[in-house]
């Protein structure tokens, strides 16, 4: 089965008191716009998306997307069904069409697959029940359960709007009967609007039984709001907790756990509070991830141990390693296995080998460090000489003092020593010590002078 989806993102969304459009607003670190194409992408063949307001920001948005993608002017806002009008002529006579939102973002892709598989040559629309249905428009069923029509808010008698169940606005329909329903929407309502929702009284009075397929609440909900955001915020953190819940993670407090992107884990892994998971995180077994740390774009080997306030981006990280408290790996940084990096402690383009360790106050920049050695607090890999950057190798079993600057690009060999205070600018040969500071000199009696 062929299928073109359509995404409409052509609302202005002016109670959101932004100078954004509305489908670009973030959801768990991403645009709600992005975040519903990924969810689709994998079983859309193409995907066309209708703009409007802020039509060039939301294309240069939809330039990061990989797949088959077009754009779709709706020149005037005048209703869903014009919107969808606008994207007809890109889509081949034998696709199902699938119609989303930009501002309705977590739609789970169990859901989507559902509605196709159960969409055949006609139409089937997603609902879900509210307690309290106000504004939106209402289900009316036959007997059997069909859909007969969809009746709006501003047009529902006193007796409609006692309808429990709404229509979210997603569906599923041929091409061909989508095209031939939309052709006989009219505007013949309280908002002279063209209503997307009018073609499913349009394709049942054509003799089409029309399939519903119901949706939880959350998935459905969209945003009109920063209030109505923060709340799918929530939602979409609850979301996220669940299914690390349901890998097996211990999370202390799901309310206080934020996962924005895709995350694998072993078994025993455990994630303390107001923790941030975002782009590809993988964890190996049994690993500790310490309150208030941020992992991004990282890889953790088996037992370590991430320390509170810990920030980890692109880097990866062995087995039985300890990080943190108050670490900061950049991008590029690779601690091997048993290896330690304290508090208060820098990488950027780091490979800190086997059981070495930089317990404290360091920075470590375009560094290469060998095995089982260790970097004294205070030390500075000098990587930057205002133009280039240069690099630093530091050989195994070796022993840099506190407060040292290292200078590069330079060479401290293995089983070598560097004394604390030292700025050292020429290669330090194995098992030497190099030492650079200047002469100590004392002045007898200088402090009565200044009596």
């Amino acid at each position: 089965m062929k299928i073109h989806t359509i995404i409409l993102a052509a609302g202005e969304g002016s109670r959101m008191i932004s100078n954004k459009a509305k489908s670009l607003q973030h959801i768990g670190g991403q645009s709600m716009l992005t975040r519903i194409y990924e969810t689709v992408s994998s079983i859309t063949n193409e995907t066309s998306f209708v703009v409007g307001y802020e039509k060039e920001a939301i294309i240069k948005e939809t330039k990061k997307f990989v797949g088959e993608i077009n754009i779709c002017v709706q020149e005037k806002p005048i209703g869903t069904a014009d919107a969808v009008k606008a994207a007809l002529n890109n889509i081949s006579p034998d696709s199902q069409t699938l119609i989303l939102y930009g501002d309705v973002p977590l739609i789970k892709l169990q859901t989507l697959k559902k509605m196709l598989s159960a969409n055949e040559d006609s139409l089937t629309i997603l609902t879900t029940e509210l307690t309290d249905p106000t504004g939106y428009g209402r289900v009316k069923k036959d007997d059997a359960g069909r859909a007969l029509s969809i009746v709006e808010e501003k047009d529902a008698t006193s007796e409609e709007k006692k309808i429990k169940e709404i229509f979210t606005g997603v569906l599923c329909c041929k091409k061909t009967l989508l095209e031939e329903a939309i052709s006989q929407v009219d505007n013949h309502n309280a908002a002279g609007e063209y209503y997307l929702t009018d073609i499913v009284s349009i394709i049942s009075a054509k003799g089409y039984k029309i399939n519903t397929c119901v949706a939880s609440n959350d998935e459905v909900k969209g945003a009109n709001t920063k209030r109505e955001l923060s709340e799918l915020e929530c939602i979409y953190r609850k979301m996220k907790a669940d299914e690390l819940l349901d890998m097996g993670v211990a999370v202390s407090d799901p309310a206080r756990l934020d996962v924005r992107g895709n995350i694998s884990v072993g078994k025993d892994c455990s994630v303390d509070v107001n923790v941030i998971l975002e782009g590809e995180v993988v964890l190996g077994n049994n690993v500790s991830i310490g309150p208030n740390s941020i992992l991004k774009d990282v890889e953790i080997g088996d037992n370590t141990v991430i320390e509170a306030f810990s920030h980890l981006v692109s880097s990866k990280v062995g087995s039985n390693c300890s990080i943190g408290p108050y670490a900061r790996l950049r991008e590029g940084s690779y601690v091997d296995d048993e290896a330690k990096i304290g508090n208060f402690v820098e990488t950027k383009k780091t490979k800190v080998g086997k059981s070495s360790k930089a317990n404290h106050f360091a920075y470590l920049g375009d560094a290469e460090i060998g095995d089982e050695s260790n970097i004294g607090a205070g030390t500075i890999t000098c990587n930057y000489d205002g133009k280039n950057k240069h690099k630093t190798k530091i050989g195994d079993k070796s022993f840099v003092g506190t407060n040292s600057s290292l200078v590069a690009p330079i060479t401290i060999g293995s089983n070598a020593y560097v004394a604390a205070g030292s700025v050292i600018t020429k290669d330090v040969p194995d098992n030497a010590l190099g030492v650079g500071r200047s002469k100590q000199k004392n002045k007898e009696n200088w402090s009565k002078k200044k009596d």
